[in-house]
């Protein structure tokens, strides 16, 4: 069996980039595979003072920082990487704005896939999120509908140098299904977004003290969390419910100060907590600790991550049912409760509902782990595995040798 060599190309923690828990939970999976020889770890450089650690594992893991967000180089950086580390493949866990938000740099990353594949690296592409399925007013990009369709047409575009990677697979169905169609594409597989842990199966009770009512992410774009706070003041309005509202995570990359903001301008809300920035091993904590999950999205951009770590440590969900969100409620087999995004009041009726209902957190909560647990990254990481191993060049042949007698 020839053991595979894997250049992956990903923010990981504790860079902030998005889309690096990803990469923690697949790397960690990968690092128990035997078909591995080695993980080539190829990442964005972190503010000075801050220094990646990777834990111990089965694989060796060699790190490899040297592209930063926004930066013109990367491409060239990236490729020079990929090609002295003699890697197998190159595999890019990346979205749209992976390598920057500022249209030349990131779109000059996004080149990378295909000049490995000319170099001679078999490339292969986790795209995250396709510009079709992103609603770009709600997720805060642009209302102007002239720029809409620019950066319609930009996303296009670069979906096609994207599918000029060897492979390139999706998370939702509906993905598969716009690249066929609009795009004619044949190199394209559907590989389930996945469950970063399958822990025991938790204690669904709900954790004594305040009902923690909790959102969690990067802040700022379609993830904004005025009316969540404002619904929590309306219960708080209607009830004696004791309720803490907390904020776990950090500034999108393309909002930094939103939060900052909110703090100021709910300073006098009582019972409100923002976490900052959670490491990987305080997340099962958040999760833990709180009565409801709180999805306050205006809009998705891919399959959700948050739903999935829900999910595994059995939370309850309040969420819009829309977009990807609904994709994967139908079918990964996720639950909650439901409200009409923009409205504080629909919010507030669910959240209300759940809280005077304990067993229907339960109901939901039960749910929840029971779809996540049919994904667990584990398998994930076997299915690009064979995935890999169908770009690998046949070994050449090698004639029986003559038996003596």
């Amino acid at each position: 069996m020839h053991k595979q060599k894997i250049a992956l190309i990903s923010p990981y923690p504790p860079s902030k980039g998005t889309l690096n828990e990803y990469a923690y939970h697949l790397v960690a999976q990968f690092r128990e595979k035997e078909q591995i020889e080695e993980i080539v770890l190829i990442t964005d450089q972190l503010p000075e003072g801050e220094q990646y650690e990777i834990p111990e594992g089965k694989v060796p893991v060699n790190l490899q920082d040297v592209w930063k967000f926004n930066s013109l180089s990367n491409l060239f950086k990236i490729l020079k990487a990929v090609r002295t580390s003699k890697a197998d493949v190159a595999f890019f866990n990346i979205h749209f704005l992976s390598f920057g938000d500022k249209k030349l740099a990131a779109g000059l990353g996004l080149l990378t896939p295909l000049f490995c594949r000319l170099m001679g690296v078999p490339s292969v592409v986790l795209l995250h999120n396709l510009t079709e399925t992103v609603d770009l007013s709600s997720a805060g990009i642009t209302n102007n509908r002239l720029l809409q369709s620019i950066f319609g047409l930009i996303g296009t575009l670069l979906t096609f140098i994207l599918l000029q990677s060897n492979l390139l697979t999706v998370t939702i169905s509906k993905y598969v299904n716009i690249l066929e169609k609009k795009y004619g594409a044949k190199n394209v597989a559907l590989v389930p977004h996945g469950t970063f842990e399958t822990t025991e199966t938790p204690d669904f009770r709900l954790p004594a003290g305040p009902r923690q009512i909790m959102a969690f992410g990067k802040f700022g774009t379609y993830k904004k969390v005025e009316e969540m706070i404002e619904a929590v003041e309306l219960v708080r309005s209607r009830t004696d419910e004791n309720i803490e509202i907390v904020i776990a995570g950090t500034d999108s990359p393309n909002r930094v100060g939103y939060l900052e903001e909110i703090k100021q301008q709910y300073a006098k809300v009582d019972q409100i907590r923002f976490t900052g920035y959670v490491a990987e091993e305080d997340v099962p904590t958040v999760f833990g600790d709180s009565a409801i999950t709180v999805f306050p999205y205006t809009s998705t951009t891919g399959s959700s991550g948050v739903l999935h770590q829900a999910g595994s440590y059995g939370c309850a969900c309040i969420l819009p049912n829309i977009g990807d969100l609904k994709t994967l409620i139908e079918e990964e087999g996720y639950a909650g409760e439901f409200f009409q995004p923009g409205s504080v009041e629909s919010l507030a009726d669910a959240i209300q509902k759940l809280l005077e209902n304990e067993d229907q957190i339960l109901d939901l909560a039960q749910k929840n782990y029971a779809a996540s647990a049919g994904l667990p990254m584990a398998d994930i990481a076997d299915w690009y595995l064979l995935h890999f191993e169908n770009l690998m060049p046949a070994p050449a042949f090698q004639p029986v040798p003559a038996l003596a007698y």
